[in-house]
């Protein structure tokens, strides 16, 4: 695939912020065995990964606005277009210690996703997409959701929070509602991983809600470019805006969108 100028930029901000995190990484497995943890440290480093992001970001296209899950909005000169960052999406698996966690960044133009790459530097997989060029694996490998039409043969994943927030009796009832009828249900900790991994074919759907933009942004692409499906629960075109988030091809996003409405 010959990406283009923006992707480029892209790519090589997320592959800078993700050498930084596995740097780190390898010291908070160090970290883990102290008394006082690596929260501290973590949160440094997500920091420093953002950082490093809109630095590289901003010196491509000084005009462009933000979105960034740790310095929230910035307003550019450029009233068309708009980074979404997230730096470490999965942090509370780098935290301990679990190496499934990506930096992660989509261009929006005139309120659409045209450009995202989701990088996951410990398996040293980029994941990237652009508006009409397809979803892509390092660049040379051309990606497509899987064609299995039934749920029972799926693997479905979700995020399974359970901290206390009013969205865990449904999210309960939901799990309980969809497990017995597919092959098996996922947890990677990773939003953008999900959506990745739905995109590359290794998860058949995935659903999740109370997410924030940058969660959401650099997979939603992926996943469309890959042939699938995205929705909000509704099945209306307004993840970014509220935060659900239903993904697969079209027969399983559209049992998928069934099955939740279900339950309610």
């Amino acid at each position: 695939m010959a990406a283009s100028a923006l992707l480029n930029i892209m790519i090589r901000a997320a592959q800078k912020a993700g050498r930084a995190l596995t740097r780190d990484f390898g010291e908070v497995e160090n970290l883990q065995i102290s008394r006082k943890g690596p929260a501290d440290f973590v949160s440094n480093a997500d920091r420093n990964a953002e950082e490093i992001i809109r630095d590289e970001l901003l010196k491509a296209r000084p005009t462009y606005s933000f979105l960034m899950e740790e310095g929230g909005e910035i307003k550019g000169e450029d009233g068309q277009h708009r980074w979404i960052v997230d730096p470490l999406d999965g942090t509370t698996n780098f935290l301990h210690g679990i190496p499934i966690f990506a930096s992660c960044i989509a261009l929006e133009r005139n309120g659409e996703i045209v450009a995202s790459v989701i990088y996951n530097p410990i398996m040293e997989e980029t994941f990237t997409a652009e508006r009409g060029g397809g979803a892509w694996l390092d660049g040379r490998k051309r990606l497509r959701v899987a064609g299995r039409k039934k749920m029972s043969d799926c693997i479905a994943t979700t995020g399974i929070k359970l901290t206390g927030t009013d969205d865990d009796p449904r999210q309960i009832k939901q799990i309980a509602h969809i497990s017995p009828s597919v092959a098996g249900i996922r947890r990677t900790g990773s939003a953008c991983t999900d959506l990745a991994w739905v995109a590359a074919g290794r998860f058949d759907m995935y659903w999740e809600a109370k997410l924030a933009p940058w969660d959401i942004a650099p997979g939603i692409l992926l996943v469309r470019e890959a042939g699938g499906f995205v929705s909000d629960y509704a099945g209306r075109d307004k993840s970014i805006l509220n935060g659900e988030v239903v993904a697969g091809n079209e027969t399983i996003h559209a049992a998928l969108l069934k099955s939740l409405k279900t339950v309610g």
